[in-house]
């Protein structure tokens, strides 16, 4: 961990600012935003139109002066006058004056693991414009482990694994710290890329943007997996014609197209496990993943994985909202480290 529990109980609020959605904790009043991470602009007057869920509705059907944009990627910002903005409006007006009565206001923020220190800059400059003249990190897999109730101060291996809309984050952690982590640029973005590319090759068909999600398409039912229904129809525009058109797309080619970005999920998990002692893959054994994240909500995703790897799999109760949880666990001081005092001589 980043930061000690005694200096994330000081903090006023939390945010874990994600490619897909936007969460703000605040101490004492608990989650009180969750949004899209997307903010429409018009490009004429530079005036911020909408955020959240309506400016998400606005993708695709804009006029040529109004810009949807999503000032984070990958769990980094890379807009942060955009960021501060979207944030500004997320909270309100009443939020942010209860907030700005704390002379000494402190925030924290998740952030990814390997963050360079640019990417980690970003986001004490985003908080920093709302007011905070502190800001502490904490590590996603950190925040997320807690969110879902793991006992990460114990030393005992847990398996964690973050499956964001851009990135995928695995760690094995213990002791309260993390032993072992990689980090994929594969998410539930790659996911729909890869089903958007197979339809356009195979059957000349472009999906409208709100459309691309594979929950969508053919994948409900038994998922990923072979059980699931043979064929379905999928409304769309031909890709030569521009004239609307459903096809009957074939279930198991979607899923073949499907597992090249999640084999690299499985590369990374690998990885990790070669990593750690052998003591901690022991104890996996029985524990298994723990999946958090909202592409944990894939379809067949979690079966995949025990397929695979041969170890238990489970989906946390509501995985998207973990890391947000987790980070509110430690700003109200529910969380006991492991105290380990030095034996006397």
């Amino acid at each position: 961990m980043n930061v000690s529990l005694e200096q994330l109980r000081r903090c006023h609020f939390g945010v874990d600012l994600g490619a897909a959605r936007t969460r703000v904790y605040v101490k004492g009043a608990g989650l009180i935003v969750d949004q899209p991470s997307v903010a429409a602009v018009n490009t004429r007057s530079g005036a911020l139109i909408a955020v959240g869920e309506l400016a998400e509705r606005m993708t695709g059907r804009t006029p040529g002066y109004i810009t949807v944009v999503r000032p984070v990627s990958g769990g980094t910002v890379v807009d942060i006058e955009m960021a501060h903005r979207m944030l500004r409006h997320l909270l309100g007006d009443k939020t942010r004056r209860a907030l700005r009565r704390n002379l000494r206001l402190r925030a924290a923020a998740c952030t990814p693991h390997g963050a360079d220190p640019l990417a980690q800059r970003a986001i004490t400059e985003t908080l920093v414009g709302l007011g905070a003249r502190r800001v502490e990190l904490v590590d996603t897999l950190i925040a997320a482990a807690i969110g879902c109730g793991l006992p990460v101060e114990r030393p005992e291996a847990t398996m964690i694994m973050v499956c964001g809309a851009a990135t995928t984050q695995v760690a094995v952690l213990s002791l309260g710290s993390i032993v072992s982590a990689e980090r994929v640029p594969v998410g539930g973005e790659a996911v729909d890329h890869a089903v958007v590319q197979h339809l356009r090759h195979q059957h000349k068909l472009m999906l409208p943007g709100q459309s691309v999600r594979p929950l969508h398409i053919a994948l409900s039912s038994n998922g990923l997996t072979a059980h699931g229904p043979t064929q379905t129809e999928v409304l769309g525009r031909d890709v030569v014609t521009g004239l609307p058109r459903s096809v009957r797309v074939d279930t198991a080619a979607v899923r073949d197209a499907i597992q090249t970005p999640l084999t690299a999920v499985l590369d990374c998990i690998g990885k990790v496990l070669r990593d750690c002692p052998p003591d901690l893959v022991a104890d996996l054994a029985d524990r298994g993943i723990v999946m958090v994240g909202g592409s944990a909500l894939l379809p067949g995703f979690d079966q995949m994985l025990r397929q695979a790897t041969g170890m238990p799999v489970h989906i946390a109760d509501r995985p998207d909202i973990c890391a947000a949880q987790g980070l509110g666990a430690m700003l109200e001081g529910r969380i006991e480290p492991l105290v380990l005092n030095p034996l006397a001589a």
